[in-house]
């Protein structure tokens, strides 16, 4: 992530270097061009002299010829003349007249020789003159073209750096997006892996729930305590929930309020350093103001930590937790009301000192701009602590008839200003942190303010860490804080803290009941007991068939046994009768009298044998169903106990299936983020390496362009130097 930013840093400085170099490449080829013209047309010149310099010596070596001939000539007319003074006059006289002739022609020829030697000496001298001035030309070209060889050099030289560093660059990004395509296959199988983990997860549960549902429905033994263990439970679980849920809060608010004190205090520092600093020169009213007040945060921060604490001492499995009972939340808000209004008090002079800032002389545009932001920033942080402010103040209130819809309500809403904040804090410290990148490219920046204000900054990133984790800390446990807790059934009033107490007090009383009572079943002995006497046994159906099959054979005896009851009640009765009988055929004398007293003396015993059958009869059923009701009584006690204790592992079984859907959305939300930010990086890494080939190639036809314009300048200036060498050596020779 370091080599990318390093690339496109190195855009903008390499744009620039390359108009540079374009611009003076363009100025060199239009002065080289002029420099060829003007040596174009100073060798034309050249050459047109030395034309009009040899024909004139040829004219002059003629003539010169020519006055020689004439002296001659006039030498022998001479001598001639001498010898022949004695001779008529015809021929002296045609003889002065030649010499005349040859008189006139010999003062035209010396006035012509004499004139085309001061044109020829004129000549000369020019030529001197151009030639020592092509000469100091020409060394300073020479002089231009090592100076502009020089920056030549140097500017391959650089770019040959450039496009080395820029390689290493690719090579180096290449490897971080090998890096990058490893990690995020690692991303791909580890979140495979973890679907594969969260699909054993839901497959294991959802059997476990089942087999639990039928081990309720088919095995439950009994249930002692009911319905009272459900309480307890309950009622401790929901308390170590709101210690844990108070002991997490607490650790956030230490961070929190560690973060608060460290940014006042480099606040304080940075005001006491820019716009002026303190050990210079004093600073100015207002900031001396500002710098006092900052210097008091430590006495409203700290006292939110204390208030926190005792919160949280406050929370122990012996006490009720509602928002009815805690009486200690009422000490945090008013703590956290202080720190809001020193936060209020702050707020003009925070505004003021950016004011200050911006009206300083080295304070630039894009700080103005930065500084109003900030200030905007502030004024939004500010108003989100007053808004938290409400809802604490509202939530410690000692009101006993708040409906449950409002409470939901509140929470909700201090849910919402938590995410608030967390937003407002981020804005502002990425507003600070281009203002810090802004004030590096200042003149007068020091090293003492460049600390302050990365330790200012170090700061507000802890803050932004720690206000994000309390608001997604406060989401996420939003339902427990929103649950009923404790309260009558059927009803909409929360508990007060005279219930709580009473509560309190009879639990105390039934745990001091149970500790006295020593001849009690323990509940697993019980279990165990009733597993040992349900072991022959293989399944409910097994024993509901033998219990019906012992119930229809034992209503067949029932009927076999009446039935046969009232054969031998027939049966005596048919006794008594031929017994009758056969004492009336031995008895005919009997009276009537002593007849009808044994026919009553009969019927009065047959009577007296049925009323005792049935007596007899009744009580044997009465015993018998007494026996079933005690047992079908102990089977429903085990069956509701049992029914209560699977109850609660379901609910604990679907409260880690609960937890274990938000840790799977989790992951599937880390794992899109992870395949954006890889795709995200991807194309980053697509687009810098467009554009370095893009440079690359710009760069190397840029550099062919320039070593052809080299080659052709070495060129020119070697066939100069050779033709001035030549001109050079030719004048010599003449």
């Amino acid at each position: 992530q370091l080599s990318i930013p390093l690339g496109s840093a190195y855009q903008p400085l390499l744009r620039a270097q390359n108009q540079v170099l374009k611009k003076a490449v363009v100025d060199e080829q239009a002065n080289s061009a002029s420099f060829k013209e003007q040596l174009k047309l100073r060798d034309q010149s050249l050459r047109k002299q030395e034309q009009e310099m040899d024909s004139l010596s040829f004219r002059n070596q003629q003539l010169a010829k020519r006055v020689e001939l004439l002296q001659e000539e006039l030498a022998v007319s001479d001598a001639k003349g001498k010898k022949g003074k004695s001779k008529a006059d015809s021929p002296s006289q045609h003889g002065l007249e030649t010499q005349s002739v040859f008189d006139e022609d010999l003062q035209k020829k010396i006035e012509e020789n004499e004139r085309l030697h001061i044109q020829f000496y004129d000549a000369d001298e020019q030529h001197r003159k151009q030639e020592a001035e092509l000469t100091t030309r020409l060394q300073e070209l020479e002089k231009d073209l090592e100076q502009h060889q020089a920056v030549v050099d140097g500017l391959t030289t650089k770019y040959m750096e450039t496009i080395e560093r820029l390689q290493s660059d690719k090579a180096r990004l290449e490897v971080k997006a090998q890096t990058l395509e490893r990690e995020a296959k690692e991303c791909r199988m580890r979140t495979e892996e973890c679907q594969q983990q969260v699909r054993r997860c839901q497959s294991e549960l959802n059997r476990q729930v089942k087999q639990s549902s039928t081990v309720i429905q088919e095995k439950v033994p009994f249930n002692d305590t009911n319905g009272t263990n459900t309480l307890c439970v309950f009622f401790l679980f929901f308390q170590l929930k709101a210690r844990d849920v108070a002991g997490q809060a607490l650790s956030f608010i230490q961070d929190l309020v560690a973060a608060l004190l460290n940014f006042h205090s480099y606040t304080e520092q940075r005001v006491h350093i820019y716009p002026l600093d303190s050990s210079i020169e004093p600073i100015s009213p207002l900031n001396q103001k500002f710098s006092q007040y900052l210097h008091e945060n430590a006495a409203y921060v700290r006292p939110l930590e204390d208030g926190f604490l005792q919160l949280h001492q406050s929370i122990t499995e012996d006490t009720v937790t509602v928002l009815e009972t805690v009486v200690k939340l009422k000490s945090f808000a008013d703590n956290f009301s202080s720190y809001t209004h020193f936060l209020q008090k702050i707020l003009p002079y925070q505004l003021k000192s950016l004011e200050e800032e911006c009206n300083a002389s080295p304070c630039t545009a894009a700080l103005i701009a930065k500084n109003q932001e900030l200030q905007s920033d502030m004024k939004k942080v500010t108003s989100v602590f007053e808004k938290l402010q409400s809802y604490i103040k509202l939530l410690a209130l000692p009101s006993r008839l708040t409906l449950k819809i409002h409470t939901i309500s509140v929470f909700t809403q201090l849910a919402a200003c938590l995410h608030s904040l967390h937003d407002a804090i981020k804005e502002m410290s990425k507003h600070y942190n281009q203002k810090a990148s802004f004030e590096q490219e200042l003149p007068t920046i020091t090293q003492k303010l460049c600390t302050t204000t990365e330790c200012l900054l170090g700061s507000l990133g802890s803050l932004t860490s720690s206000t994000g984790k309390i608001s997604t800390f406060f989401s996420n446990n939003l339902d427990f804080f929103t649950s009923s807790g404790y309260s009558p059934r059927g009803s909409t009033v929360a508990l007060n803290p005279l219930q709580a107490e009473s509560m309190l007090a009879n639990k105390k009383k039934a745990a001091a009941y149970i500790h006295a009572i020593k001849q009690s079943v323990p509940y697993r002995e019980a279990l165990s007991n009733r597993r040992i006497l349900t072991s022959s046994t293989e399944s409910r159906e097994g024993l509901t068939q033998q219990v019906q099959q012992s119930q229809d054979k034992i209503a067949r005896l029932e009927q076999e046994k009446e039935h046969w009851l009232l054969e031998a009640q027939l049966g005596k009765v048919r006794l008594e009768k031929e017994n009758q009988r056969i004492a009336d055929l031995e008895s005919q004398l009997a009276a009537e009298a002593e007849r009808e007293q044994n026919a009553a003396g009969k019927e009065t015993t047959l009577c007296t044998s049925l009323v005792g059958d049935e007596e007899s009869r009744e009580q044997l059923i009465k015993t018998h169903y007494m026996a079933r009701v005690g047992e079908l009584t102990t089977q429903l006690q085990i069956s509701d106990s049992k029914a209560v204790h699977f109850h609660s592992e379901c609910r604990a079984l679907a409260k880690r299936l609960a937890i274990a859907e938000k840790s799977r959305e989790t992951l599937s939300e880390e794992v899109r983020l992870a395949n954006q930010n890889v795709t995200r990086l991807q194309d980053e890494l697509t687009t810098t390496k467009r554009s370095y080939e893009d440079q690359l190639s710009m760069m190397s036809d840029h550099l062919c362009s320039m070593n052809e314009t080299l080659s052709k300048q070495r060129e020119e200036i070697d066939t100069l130097k050779l033709g001035s060498k030549g001109s050079a050596k030719k004048n010599k020779s003449r």
